[in-house]
Protein backbone atom coordinates (compact mmCIF):
# COMPACT_ATOMS: atom_id res chain seq x y z
CA UNK A 1 0.00 0.00 0.00
CA UNK A 2 1.33 2.89 -0.77
CA UNK A 3 2.07 6.07 1.55
CA UNK A 4 1.61 9.63 0.68
CA UNK A 5 4.37 11.84 2.04
CA UNK A 6 4.71 15.40 0.95
CA UNK A 7 7.98 16.44 -1.19
CA UNK A 8 9.34 18.00 1.93
CA UNK A 9 8.76 14.88 3.89
CA UNK A 10 10.04 12.38 1.49
CA UNK A 11 13.34 14.94 1.22
CA UNK A 12 13.55 14.65 4.77
CA UNK A 13 13.15 10.98 4.80
CA UNK A 14 15.81 10.33 2.20
CA UNK A 15 18.26 13.21 3.33
CA UNK A 16 18.32 11.26 6.70
CA UNK A 17 18.62 7.40 4.88
CA UNK A 18 21.73 8.99 3.06
CA UNK A 19 23.04 10.37 6.14
CA UNK A 20 22.63 6.86 7.72
CA UNK A 21 24.55 5.16 4.83
CA UNK A 22 27.03 7.59 3.70
CA UNK A 23 28.10 9.07 6.80
CA UNK A 24 27.01 7.57 10.09
CA UNK A 25 27.32 3.73 9.52
CA UNK A 26 31.23 3.75 7.95
CA UNK A 27 31.55 6.15 11.04
CA UNK A 28 30.37 3.50 13.58
CA UNK A 29 31.88 0.42 11.51
CA UNK A 30 35.66 2.43 11.75
CA UNK A 31 34.44 3.11 16.00
CA UNK A 32 34.08 -0.81 15.38
CA UNK A 33 37.13 -1.60 13.77
CA UNK A 34 39.18 0.63 16.11
CA UNK A 35 37.72 -1.25 19.08
CA UNK A 36 37.89 -4.57 17.90
CA UNK A 37 42.11 -3.42 17.41
CA UNK A 38 42.63 -3.42 20.90
CA UNK A 39 42.34 -6.69 21.20
CA UNK A 40 40.14 -9.08 23.30
CA UNK A 41 36.44 -8.35 22.17
CA UNK A 42 34.68 -10.20 24.83
CA UNK A 43 35.16 -7.60 27.57
CA UNK A 44 35.75 -4.85 24.91
CA UNK A 45 33.01 -1.87 25.93
CA UNK A 46 33.78 0.36 23.06
CA UNK A 47 33.33 -2.71 20.54
CA UNK A 48 30.56 -4.06 21.77
CA UNK A 49 29.08 -0.32 21.76
CA UNK A 50 29.42 -0.05 18.39
CA UNK A 51 27.96 -3.28 17.76
CA UNK A 52 25.35 -2.60 19.03
CA UNK A 53 25.10 0.93 17.03
CA UNK A 54 25.47 -0.83 13.86
CA UNK A 55 22.25 -3.09 14.50
CA UNK A 56 20.48 -0.05 14.93
CA UNK A 57 21.03 1.74 11.73
CA UNK A 58 20.75 -1.40 9.83
CA UNK A 59 17.21 -1.77 11.19
CA UNK A 60 16.46 1.74 10.57
CA UNK A 61 18.11 1.85 7.46
CA UNK A 62 15.71 -0.91 6.50
CA UNK A 63 12.39 1.14 7.84
CA UNK A 64 13.70 4.12 5.96
CA UNK A 65 14.15 2.22 2.94
CA UNK A 66 11.01 0.15 3.12
CA UNK A 67 8.95 3.83 3.56
CA UNK A 68 10.99 5.15 0.52
CA UNK A 69 9.84 2.37 -1.31
CA UNK A 70 5.77 2.65 -0.73
CA UNK A 71 5.93 6.85 -0.59
CA UNK A 72 3.56 8.46 -2.93
CA UNK A 73 4.75 11.74 -3.36
CA UNK A 74 1.78 14.39 -3.22
CA UNK A 75 2.08 18.18 -4.11
CA UNK A 76 -0.86 19.36 -2.03
CA UNK A 77 -0.38 22.86 -2.83
CA UNK A 78 -1.23 21.86 -6.60
CA UNK A 79 -4.54 20.31 -5.65
CA UNK A 80 -8.09 21.94 -5.46
CA UNK A 81 -8.96 22.18 -1.52
CA UNK A 82 -12.57 21.87 -2.51
CA UNK A 83 -13.00 18.83 -0.81
CA UNK A 84 -10.89 17.64 2.26
CA UNK A 85 -7.87 15.77 1.01
CA UNK A 86 -4.41 14.94 1.91
CA UNK A 87 -2.56 17.87 2.82
CA UNK A 88 -5.73 19.81 3.82
CA UNK A 89 -6.27 22.02 6.48
CA UNK A 90 -9.37 22.37 8.43
CA UNK A 91 -11.38 24.40 10.64
CA UNK A 92 -13.68 22.57 12.59
CA UNK A 93 -16.50 23.08 14.73
CA UNK A 94 -16.93 20.26 17.52
CA UNK A 95 -20.78 20.61 17.65
CA UNK A 96 -20.79 19.74 21.64
CA UNK A 97 -18.79 22.42 23.03
CA UNK A 98 -18.66 24.82 20.22
CA UNK A 99 -15.01 24.96 20.10
CA UNK A 100 -13.07 25.67 16.94
CA UNK A 101 -10.21 22.95 16.08
CA UNK A 102 -7.81 23.42 13.24
CA UNK A 103 -5.86 20.45 12.01
CA UNK A 104 -3.76 19.39 8.89
CA UNK A 105 -3.69 16.28 7.13
CA UNK A 106 -0.42 14.95 6.75
CA UNK A 107 1.73 11.58 6.25
CA UNK A 108 2.49 8.89 8.78
CA UNK A 109 5.91 10.19 9.37
CA UNK A 110 4.95 14.19 9.33
CA UNK A 111 2.39 14.00 11.65
CA UNK A 112 2.46 15.78 15.09
CA UNK A 113 -1.08 15.57 16.48
CA UNK A 114 -0.13 18.16 19.31
CA UNK A 115 0.69 20.46 16.90
CA UNK A 116 -2.50 19.82 15.07
CA UNK A 117 -0.67 17.93 12.26
CA UNK A 118 -3.11 14.43 12.04
CA UNK A 119 -2.16 11.54 9.96
CA UNK A 120 -4.45 10.61 7.02
CA UNK A 121 -5.15 6.88 8.63
CA UNK A 122 -6.08 8.38 11.82
CA UNK A 123 -9.84 7.99 13.04
CA UNK A 124 -10.03 11.87 12.42
CA UNK A 125 -8.83 12.09 8.88
CA UNK A 126 -10.51 9.20 7.72
CA UNK A 127 -13.63 10.67 8.47
CA UNK A 128 -13.29 13.91 7.42
CA UNK A 129 -11.61 12.86 4.16
CA UNK A 130 -13.96 14.10 0.94
CA UNK A 131 -15.91 16.05 3.03
CA UNK A 132 -16.79 19.96 2.19
CA UNK A 133 -17.38 23.19 4.01
CA UNK A 134 -20.66 23.30 5.81
CA UNK A 135 -20.56 19.33 6.00
CA UNK A 136 -21.15 17.50 9.78
CA UNK A 137 -19.60 14.04 10.59
CA UNK A 138 -19.36 11.46 13.33
CA UNK A 139 -16.23 10.41 14.91
CA UNK A 140 -16.21 7.00 17.02
CA UNK A 141 -13.69 6.94 19.38
CA UNK A 142 -13.45 4.33 22.09
CA UNK A 143 -15.37 5.95 24.94
CA UNK A 144 -17.55 8.71 22.54
CA UNK A 145 -18.99 9.67 19.31
CA UNK A 146 -17.73 12.93 18.69
CA UNK A 147 -19.58 15.00 15.47
CA UNK A 148 -17.84 17.91 13.78
CA UNK A 149 -18.60 20.66 11.57
CA UNK A 150 -16.82 21.37 8.61
CA UNK A 151 -16.08 25.46 8.58
CA UNK A 152 -13.18 26.08 5.95
CA UNK A 153 -11.07 24.09 3.92
CA UNK A 154 -7.48 25.44 2.64
CA UNK A 155 -3.95 25.35 2.16
CA UNK A 156 -0.95 25.89 4.20
CA UNK A 157 2.39 23.91 4.06
CA UNK A 158 2.57 21.25 6.32
CA UNK A 159 6.35 22.05 7.22
CA UNK A 160 5.70 25.39 8.25
CA UNK A 161 3.32 24.14 10.91
CA UNK A 162 5.71 21.26 11.90
CA UNK A 163 7.33 21.96 15.30
CA UNK A 164 10.15 19.08 15.48
CA UNK A 165 11.91 18.78 12.16
CA UNK A 166 15.01 16.36 12.37
CA UNK A 167 18.12 17.02 11.03
CA UNK A 168 21.45 15.10 10.95
CA UNK A 169 22.30 15.90 14.53
CA UNK A 170 18.70 13.68 15.44
CA UNK A 171 19.68 11.20 12.55
CA UNK A 172 22.63 9.68 15.03
CA UNK A 173 22.22 6.78 17.92
CA UNK A 174 24.28 8.06 20.72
Amino acid sequence: MKEPISIEGYDLLTKEFKFLLEVHKPKVAHEKKVAADQGDRSENAEYHAAKEKLRFIDKRLFYLNSMIEKSQIIDPSLAPHIKIRFGSSVKLTNIDTDEEEIYTICGVLEAEPENGLISIHSPLARAMIGKEEGDEFKVKLPNSVKVYEVEEIFYENIFSLKKNIRDEIDFTFH
